[in-house]
């Protein structure tokens, strides 16, 4: 069977971010002195854009490659292929030096605040760092002022700068984590898996800070995330990955209420409903994720799928525009919509 090209996504040359056919192949290593066996191919061309004061969820199972996407874009590892454009500069190609600069533009939070901080450093020092490096304060009495203005936008209160790190609590080390991200005053923010290590209540306090954050300062985030529920309550778009790919990319309202992807309907599934009494049809998916060393061929998902027929095990598909602003990679979308189970609309989740 002929293999169908689809249409590529659309460049968006306006876009704060854009990530081009990512990808980030590690090495396996035979022994201490051996040489390449093998790759782990943990992101396996990806890409997407963010608009400015937009937030983008990158969601899917642990090990899909969602986190190593974030640490590619930060250049914490140089990304195998493809390319990252920020505000019309591409910035994966360009030398340490000429990086350097181009780094305040782009915050990070990370999993665990306790981690993330020095334990060694008081919090004044840890937010006062990243203000020294990039030169932003004219002197001391400005770098005291900056300092005590990020401790107000975190909704922490100035004195506790002079504090360690060990007396805050976990929701309010990451708000500390969060002033540090915005020290470089950044137009977008990296948050991944920022809120998977709190309890719920304390969740709900940082996601809401976030908004408001992105509201008052017109951030971008990239929200890397595995919870649905939040990520339902936060997000203009998303972008679901399944071992290394993006499955499908839509709004939040079209994919929580329609997904086009049978991974997509099979993670919303497992989303609690929030309405008493309410029923929806669990979708178990049989065996376990293959492995990013040997992945399947054709369609990654097609060992787990429930929808899979032949072509799925043979052609990769592509990302294809099923409606305005919703891609999806599956094949069932080249049939007719009477044998699509996807064509019809799934229940709508809650707003």
């Amino acid at each position: 069977m002929s293999t169908t090209i689809a249409k590529p996504m659309p460049r968006h040359a306006g876009a704060l971010l854009e990530v081009n056919d990512l990808k980030k192949h590690f090495p396996i290593k035979a022994g201490f002195f051996g040489g390449t066996t093998g790759h782990v191919y943990a992101v396996d061309g990806v890409s997407f854009h963010i608009e400015k004061g937009e937030t983008l969820s990158l969601v899917g199972e642990s090990g899909c490659g969602k986190s190593t996407v974030g640490k590619a874009l930060l250049r914490l590892f140089p990304p195998t292929a493809g390319q990252v454009v920020l505000d019309g500069q591409r910035i994966d190609d360009l030398s340490q030096g000429k990086l350097r600069p181009i780094r305040r533009r782009v915050g990070v939070v990370f999993q665990d605040p306790f981690s993330s901080l020095n334990p060694r450093m008081r919090v004044k020092d840890l937010l006062a760092e990243p203000i020294r490096n990039y030169g932003l304060a004219k002197d001391s009495a400005d770098l005291d002022e900056r300092v005590a203005k990020l401790m107000d936008t975190v909704r922490l209160p100035r004195d506790a700068v002079n504090r360690w790190p060990h007396e805050f609590s976990g929701g309010q080390r990451q708000r500390i984590c969060i002033a540090r991200a915005l020290a470089g005053e950044p137009d977008l923010i990296i948050c991944d898996e920022a809120v998977s290590a709190l309890d719920v209540s304390v969740k709900a306090q940082i996601v809401n800070l976030l908004q408001d954050l992105q509201k008052e300062l017109g951030l971008a985030l990239l929200f890397i995330s595995h919870d649905l529920a939040i990520v339902e309550h936060m997000t203009h778009r998303v972008a679901v990955m399944y071992l290394g790919k993006i499955v499908e990319i839509a709004p939040r309202r079209e994919l929580f209420s329609a997904p086009k992807h049978p991974y997509t309907e099979a993670l919303l599934s497992a989303v609690p409903v929030p309405e008493p009494g309410a029923a929806r049809k669990r979708i178990v998916l049989k065996g376990d994720v293959p492995s990013p060393i040997n992945p399947p061929k054709g369609c990654r998902f097609h060992t787990r799928c429930p929808y899979a027929f032949d072509r799925c095990r043979t052609d990769e598909p592509q990302l294809q525009q099923t409606e305005p602003g919703q891609w999806a990679a599956c094949h069932l979308h080249d049939l007719p919509a009477v044998k699509n189970p996807l064509a019809r609309s799934a229940p709508k989740l809650a707003s």
